[in-house]
């Protein structure tokens, strides 16, 4: 039996198993928003480049333009309030880049102020005039939106405070953040009337379609750097039947080899660090015991020696070198199964994509979504940063710009900023 997380609620509460839809809060045909000031919580938060902290995908600033299109057309005042990673983060910076690049997709000025509730912003929100769009700064240079509580107590944070009475509404098109409690994601929603902006009611729309009833042979792809969630994610998809398959990859798949007793050696171990404490490994060895063949794991690793990319089977691991993606041998057997598949859906990369020859493993999988020619599905910034950059996004039949929020509405857990949605309609109407 898999142990409970300390930070997760265990009571179902997700859009599959309730039947929710875009009925249950507001979206912009419930306002009339000419004339109106709209505070508009987005979540373009971008890939950088180490080096010179440039943005390397914009995916996620071109997925709102709808939105930010359709409110501008509506002659309405649009202030956006977004962030970029965190503090002390490396890629913790301020939002010029995402203002221009927002401005170049929309083919509009957007303005940057480099303040969210001083003065500056103050001022710039006062002088704006319909149909006109503002970008304040990086949301997360305030201490407040790094707590986590319940919409009631967000709502008397200094930043709804000293922003709700300059806006007659509030809009929210970050699905990216939705499963985060944030008062810039879930406070406003008690002070003005609110709603959701389009890519927030199409994601929604499209997962609850996309997850409800998969067609089978459906099979996950379970990637990337973050390991904790992802035992649980593989338990809710194969004991509901969502999935009839598991491949696990990336630093979750070295994960679970370990937990499977190979010894992947300390360079691979130093990676899973932060993710692997002792309850994520019970936990993975938990639903390997409980769901035996159906999780496939890789079968061979590829390293960097001597510059250049060498596949060593599991059986004669430990290396040396880290493993940065999975070998020629475990990408031919997981390919048999995607293309078999009339379900696919990805989440995380298969290695360190970004880094010449190892980028493989990846793209193989992806492009074996796309020869399957089932309905295949990508989630997760890095996922859809992968798929940009080997020019597949626009051929798997949905791309989601969500990664936590995705994993959330899996594991059927309640979406913070829905429920402060629907929260606001009760209180405000339409």
């Amino acid at each position: 039996m898999l142990p409970c997380r300390s930070q997760r609620r265990t009571k179902p509460l997700g859009y599959a198993d309730k039947g929710e839809s875009t009925k249950d809060f507001n979206t912009l045909e419930d306002f009339n928003f000419k004339d109106k000031t709209v505070l508009l919580r987005v979540d373009i938060n971008c890939p950088l480049n180490k080096k010179d902290l440039r943005i390397l995908n914009d995916a996620r600033i071109r997925s709102i333009v709808p939105t930010v299109r359709e409110l501008m057309g509506k002659k309405a005042k649009v202030v956006i309030l977004a962030h970029q990673s965190r503090k002390g983060a490396w890629d913790f910076i301020g939002l010029e880049q995402h203002a221009a690049l927002l401005s170049k997709n929309l083919n509009a000025p957007v303005k940057y102020v480099n303040d969210v509730i001083g003065d500056q912003a103050k001022k710039a929100i006062s002088q704006m005039e319909p149909g006109e769009a503002v970008l304040l700064g990086n949301v997360r240079e305030l201490d407040c939106e790094s707590v986590s509580a319940e919409m009631v107590v967000h709502a008397e944070a200094e930043l709804v405070t000293e922003l709700f009475p300059l806006i007659d509404y509030y809009v929210c098109d970050a699905f990216g953040a939705a499963h985060r409690s944030q008062c810039s994601l879930v406070g406003f929603q008690v002070r003005v009337p609110s709603a959701s902006g389009r890519l927030m009611a199409r994601e929604l729309y499209a997962l609850k379609t996309i997850l409800g009833k998969p067609k089978q042979p459906s099979v996950f792809i379970l990637g990337g750097a973050k390991f904790g969630d992802v035992p649980y994610m593989i338990d809710r998809v194969l004991t509901s039947g969502i999935a009839d398959t598991v491949i696990v990859v990336g630093l979750a798949g070295n994960a679970f080899l370990l937990a499977r007793g190979v010894d992947i050696g300390g360079a691979s171990s130093k990676a899973l660090a932060d993710e692997l404490t002792e309850e994520n490994f019970q936990a993975a060895r938990d639903v390997l015991t409980k769901h035996g063949q159906k999780i496939l794991l890789p079968v061979d690793v590829a390293v960097e020696r001597d510059g250049r990319r060498v596949c060593v089977r599991t059986g004669d691991l430990p290396t040396a070198e880290p493993a940065l993606d999975i070998g020629d041998q475990s990408i031919a057997k997981f390919r048999k199964v995607i293309l078999s598949s009339k379900t696919s859906f990805m989440s995380g990369p298969a290695g360190m994509f970004e880094k010449s020859g190892f980028e493989i493993g990846t793209k193989q999988l992806m492009m074996a979504m796309v020869e399957s020619k089932g309905l295949s599905v990508l989630g997760g910034g890095h996922t859809s940063g992968a798929a940009e950059r080997f020019d597949l996004a626009d051929r798997v039949s949905y791309m989601s710009t969500g990664g936590g929020a995705l994993e959330a509405f899996l594991l059927q857990e309640p979406l913070p900023v829905i429920e402060a949605l629907k929260h606001s309609k009760v209180k405000f109407g339409s």
